[in-house]
């Protein structure tokens, strides 16, 4: 017969170490990847508002459409699935909303 100490008396093992780095890199990633996806939101409804031609509005749509689409897939990646919060925080108008998924 064997005796082994109690788990919480001996520190993680290597491997375990080693999993929780890399655990922590996925997290650092899928963050910095957030925030891309964020500042492209931004950008696209800045021009989107800020352009007054009618010709480009449907492009405009369109590419707003795709970043928000994007960035709400990345943030349910992070485990955020309520998007109502980013929705009102970046002023998202109904009109980039009713494109989301369209291609």
């Amino acid at each position: 017969m064997s005796l082994r100490p109690p788990s919480g008396l001996t520190g993680p093992s290597a491997g375990e170490l080693a999993f929780d780095a890399l655990g922590h890199e996925i997290l650092a990633e899928k963050a910095a990847a957030l925030g891309r996806a964020g500042q492209r939101v931004e950008e696209t409804l800045a021009k989107l508002r800020d352009n007054a031609e009618e010709q480009l509005r449907p492009q405009l749509l369109k590419a707003a459409a795709a970043a928000v689409h994007a960035y709400f897939i990345q943030r349910e990646l992070c485990g955020l699935r309520r998007h109502d919060a980013v929705i009102r925080e970046y002023s998202i108008p109904r009109a980039v909303l009713v494109r989301l998924g369209a291609s």
